[in-house]
C-alpha cells in the first residue's frame, strides 16, 4: 500500500512539472484514436483513411481546444456518411446539431465521455462511463453520456443497413430517410442502455455524496448492480437480444477499473474521521472531517564527490602526516643527542672533580708529616 501512495505522489508530480507536454500529448492520442475508430467503422470515403491525414489533424488538435475534437470527429463521420448515402449524412447531421445544442448547453465540460464511450462500446466495457461520472460529475453528465450512447448506436444501426442503403433506388430518398430514422427511433436497445446509464449515474452521485463511510464504494458497487439489473429487465421486456454475460462480466471489469480511479481521486482513512460541531449567530454546524491518506515522496539525496578536491585532501594528508613523522623524528632524534650529551659532559665533570679533591687530601697529608 506504501509503494502504491508513493507511485500516486510519484505521478501527480510528473504530471505537474510537465503538464504543458503531457496535456498536449493526451489530445493527440485522443483524437488519433477517435479518428481511427471513424475510419474502421465507417471508412465510406477513402480519401480520409490515409493515416498520414489522421495523423496531422490530430497533432492539429493536439494545440486547439478539446472541444474542437468533437467538433472535427462529427466532421469525419458526415464525410464517410456522405460518401455512402447523402440521406443518411443529412438524417445524422441534424441528430448531431441537436445533440451539440444540449452537450455545450448543459455539460460542455465532458468532451472526452463523448469521445470515449463509442470506444469503450467497442471494448464491451461502456458501464465504467456512467459509474465515473457519477463518482466525479453531476446529473447534467446524463446529456454527454448519452451522446455518446446515441452515436454508437447510429453507426452500428448505418454500418448494419449499408446493403439495405446501397440496395434502395437513387431516385427513392423517402425509402432511405425512413429508413435511417425508423432505425434510430425504433432501436429499443439504445433507449434501455440510455434509460440504465442515465438511472445508474443518478444513483451513484446521489449515494457517493451521503454523509456515510465508503461513500464512494458503496456507490460504485450499488452503480455496478442497479445497471445490470436495469439492463437485463429491459432485455426482458423489450427483447433487446443483450448478452447477459457479457453485461455482467463487461460491469465487473468496469467496477475494477472504476476502484483505480478511486484509488487516484478520493483516497481516504475512515479510520481518523473526526466529527466538529460550532455555531456562529445564525447557525449551527455539524462537520464530518476525513482526512485523505497523502504520503510525502521519499527525497533521493545525492552526494557529489569532486576529484579535484579529493586529490587536494589526500595531498593535504599525505603532507600532514609527513611533517608529524618528520617532526616527531627530528625531536626523538634531537632529544636523544641532546641527553647523550649532556650525561656525557656530567659524567666527565663529577670525574674532574673527584680527581681534583683527592690531590688536595694527599697534599694536605703531606703537609702535616
Amino acid at each position: 500500500m506504501t509503494n502504491l501512495l508513493v507511485l500516486k505522489e510519484r505521478l501527480k508530480n510528473f504530471y505537474g512539472r510537465n503538464e504543458i507536454y503531457i496535456t498536449p500529448a493526451l489530445k493527440f492520442i485522443l483524437a488519433f484514436i477517435s479518428l481511427l475508430l471513424i475510419n474502421s467503422k465507417l471508412g465510406y470515403m477513402s480519401r480520409l483513411n490515409h493515416l498520414a491525414i489522421v495523423m496531422i489533424i490530430s497533432l492539429m488538435c493536439s494545440f486547439l481546444p478539446i472541444n474542437i475534437i468533437i467538433v472535427i470527429a462529427a466532421v469525419f463521420s458526415l464525410m464517410h456518411l456522405y460518401a455512402l448515402s447523402l440521406e443518411s449524412a443529412a438524417v445524422v447531421l441534424v441528430i448531431f446539431l441537436v445533440l451539440f445544442v444540449l452537450y455545450f448547453r448543459f455539460s460542455p465540460k465532458d468532451t472526452v465521455v463523448v469521445l470515449l464511450t463509442p470506444v469503450l462500446f467497442m471494448l464491451n466495457i461502456p458501464y465504467v462511463i456512467p459509474i465515473t461520472m457519477g463518482l466525479i460529475g453531476t446529473p447534467a453528465s446524463i446529456v454527454s453520456v448519452s451522446s455518446g450512447v446515441a452515436i454508437y448506436y447510429i453507426f452500428d444501426h448505418i454500418t448494419t443497413g449499408v446493403a439495405t442503403l446501397n440496395a434502395s433506388e437513387s431516385g427513392d430518398a423517402v425509402a432511405k430517410f425512413r429508413f435511417v430514422i425508423d432505425g434510430i427511433l425504433d432501436n429499443k436497445t439504445m433507449i434501455v442502455t440510455i434509460a440504465a446509464f442515465a438511472v445508474t449515474l443518478v444513483l451513484v452521485y446521489f449515494i457517493r455524496r451521503m454523509s456515510v463511510d465508503y461513500s464512494w464504494t458503496l456507490a460504485i458497487v450499488a452503480g455496478g448492480m442497479v445497471n445490470v439489473v436495469i439492463l437485463l429487465i429491459g432485455d426482458l421486456v423489450f427483447d433487446t437480444n443483450s448478452s447477459v454475460l457479457a453485461a455482467i462480466f463487461g460491469t465487473v471489469v468496469s467496477i475494477g477499473l472504476v476502484m483505480v480511479l478511486q484509488f487516484f481521486v478520493f483516497n481516504v482513512d475512515y479510520s481518523r474521521t473526526e466529527r466538529v460541531q460550532f455555531e456562529d449567530d445564525e447557525y449551527y454546524y455539524y462537520v464530518k472531517a476525513v482526512p485523505k491518506i497523502a504520503l510525502s515522496t521519499p527525497e533521493k539525496r545525492v552526494k557529489k564527490i569532486n576529484p579535484q578536491r579529493t586529490e587536494s585532501n589526500g595531498a593535504q594528508r599525505t603532507g600532514t602526516n609527513t611533517s608529524q613523522r618528520t617532526g616527531t623524528n627530528t625531536s626523538q632524534r634531537t632529544g636523544t643527542n641532546t641527553s647523550q650529551r649532556t650525561g656525557t659532559n656530567t659524567s666527565q665533570s663529577a670525574g674532574s672533580m673527584r680527581t681534583t679533591s683527592n690531590i688536595t687530601r694527599r697534599e694536605d697529608i703531606l703537609s702535616k708529616k
